[in-house]
């Protein structure tokens, strides 16, 4: 799939329509009372300075030959406070829209990112994360000019194109439809326009996407990057990758900045035009045009092209970010394959036998990594997984967890198909602790807290001691205080591991699944966490993967999981009596270790 490399462009699945605009609406509801009150302060400012060029042509044609200077006065008084007007809408305007606009980026990045937290692990299986982040953060930020002036610009200049071709039509009709004349040639200019810019700002996203997904990839890596010293090659892919985003960026520029200055070649045109023709009809005989309507009119033409100009700019800003909805509303509209079933219940309460009936598995439709797994683990057992790299033993305790839906087979526990029930209540009964121990920003205390929000501090320091994390923890700064770093730099993969043990430990789960818990704690520190695994496993129905075969000799039963199958099953003595694949693996780790 070519979404999986950040070299290669997304392929949109479903481009830009009419409802994607009415869900963008849907955003904009709940703020439609404010929008209306603002458009409606915004619409009485521009029906006042209407009469603005009104009062200048009376003030050309009667008052100053008149030389009354009172009436002067009175109109310039009346233009200043429709000036003040006008500042204090616009003033409103700003502060209202701008609060409105943020509230619907919230909302909509809200959605965004509450469906990301739901989507199954093969959608982040399949695609770089920063190509996802980059439509929690950049896309929709880009949306911000569009939704606090945008819509409600429209609106009102929409409205102000009626006002002022009304007035233009009482101050002379003729004139009106010369000025009319330039729409048309506008029109050629948008439709040239419009498919070349949309398709432009789809490249542009699309290459921001793949340098956006670089950059986190090289950001996680940047140790490796060091260590092999890559950073000059990763910096050529960086400029490349950079280079394109700007190229795409340049072109898209180019057919935006088309609009503007076309509708100010067309508005010069006519206001030309309208010129020549207005003093020539001025020194006709007959004429009823006087220099004081032609002035008016001319003012008019100003404010009729000024929102026309306004709109092609919000063209351009729809466009602009039609690119970005159709990516933000594609992840939206992800299905949640991985989801309770419609008449599911909630988990009884866990009492530990797990079983699995004719379990299938693949993650692509062609290869499957687990065919027709059975096997029943009963209420406190300890059940561990050996096999090669690849073999499927993570992906057997995935399936426990429902982290992916099965090909077919049933997984039962306590007799309940666990498909049935909700997530909520199936995974709140159980304790995981993955290969990648995920250390978050923040205190220790508050990482191991993870596993069960509601844990006290006294609980928490009884997790790290049961899995001989509390000495190192004290030997830090502060304690379990002490400020972690992102995915926890600061400290060793053991310490990492450590701490994500204290976390699964305290969620006190009725079924814990370790998945290779000791591969990155010092030898000495395991014969010491082995007793306390010993007294937390009791009364568990455990899952343990482990290249490490000494942590495992305890088991209950050690499954040997590889060709999709288990291909032996037992105790460590009775497969080492069997001599089988177990008992190899085990010798040759004997042998390795002498």
């Amino acid at each position: 799939m070519a979404r999986n490399r950040y070299d290669m462009d997304e392929v949109l699945e479903e481009s830009f329509n009419a409802g994607q605009v009415k869900r963008l609406l849907a955003y904009i509801a709940p703020y439609k009372k404010r929008m209306a009150g603002i458009i409606f302060l915004m619409l009485s400012s521009s029906a006042l300075t209407m009469l603005v060029p009104i009062f200048l042509q009376r003030i050309m044609d009667f008052c100053i030959p008149e030389k009354d200077m009172r009436t002067i006065y009175m109109y310039c008084g009346l233009t200043l406070l429709i000036a003040a007007y006008e500042a204090l809408t616009l003033c409103a305007k700003s502060r209202i829209m701008s609060t409105v606009g943020q509230n619907i980026i919230h909302d909509l990045r809200a959605d965004l990112f509450k469906h990301l937290q739901e989507l199954p692990f093969t959608y982040y299986d399949s695609r770089p994360h920063g190509k996802i982040q980059v439509r929690v953060v950049n896309y929709i930020n880009s949306l911000s000019d569009l939704l606090t002036n945008g819509i409600v610009g429209t609106i009102t200049d929409l409205c102000n194109l009626v006002f002022i071709v009304i007035f233009m039509l009482v101050e002379d009709v003729k004139l009106t439809l010369i000025c009319l004349c330039g729409l048309p040639f506008l029109a050629v200019v948008i439709l040239f326009v419009k498919t070349k810019q949309r398709r432009a700002w789809q490249i542009q996203s699309n290459k921001q996407s793949n340098l956006n997904a670089y950059i986190a990839e090289s950001i996680n890596g940047i140790r490796v990057t060091q260590s092999f010293v890559r950073e000059r090659e990763n910096t050529n892919i960086f400029n490349k990758l950079s280079n394109d985003s700007r190229i795409a960026w340049m072109r898209a520029q180019k057919y935006s900045l088309i609009l503007s200055p076309g509708v100010d070649i067309i508005s010069s045109l006519t206001t030309a035009f309208i010129y020549v023709l207005g003093i020539h009809w001025i020194f006709s005989p007959n004429s009823t045009l006087t220099a004081g309507i032609l002035v008016a009119f001319t003012a008019y033409i100003g404010r009729f092209w000024t929102p026309i100009n306004t709109l092609a700019n919000f063209y351009n800003s729809l466009l602009t970010a039609a690119s970005y909805l159709e990516r933000i509303f594609e992840t939206i509209d992800e299905p949640v394959v991985v989801t309770d079933a419609p008449d599911a219940e909630e988990m009884p309460p866990i009492d530990g036998t797990v079983e699995f009936k004719d379990v299938t598995f693949s993650y692509e439709a062609d290869r499957k990594i687990l065919d027709g797994i059975n096997f029943t683990a009963r209420k406190g057992e300890t059940y561990a997984i050996v096999g090669p790299t690849g073999a499927g033993k993570t992906t057997i305790v995935n399936l426990l967890s429902r982290f992916y839906n099965l090909d077919s087979g049933t997984i039962l526990i306590d007799g309940v198909d666990i498909s049935k029930v909700t997530l909520h209540s199936l995974r709140s009964q159980m304790g995981i602790m993955m290969q990648d121990s995920f250390i978050f920003s923040g205190t220790i205390m508050d990482n191991i807290r993870y596993g069960n929000m509601d844990a006290t501090d006294e609980e928490v320091i009884i997790a790290a001691k049961t899995v001989c994390a509390h000495d190192f923890i004290m030997s830090l700064e502060n304690g379990y205080y002490t400020e972690v770093n992102e995915r926890g730099s600061r400290l060793s993969a053991g310490q990492r591991q450590l701490i994500s043990f204290a976390r699964a430990i305290l969620a006190d789960p009725k079924i814990l699944i370790l998945d290779e818990a000791t591969s990155s704690i010092d030898t000495e520190t395991e014969i010491l966490l082995q007793k306390g695994l010993n007294r937390l496993l009791e009364g568990r129905t455990s899952f343990i993967i482990a290249h490490r075969l000494s942590t495992i000799k305890n088991a209950d039963c050690i499954m040997y999981v590889n060709n999709g199958g288990i291909q032996e099953k037992g105790n460590h003595d009775e497969l080492m009596a069997l001599k089988g694949e177990y008992y190899k693996l085990y010798i040759a780790q004997f042998d390795f270790l002498k």
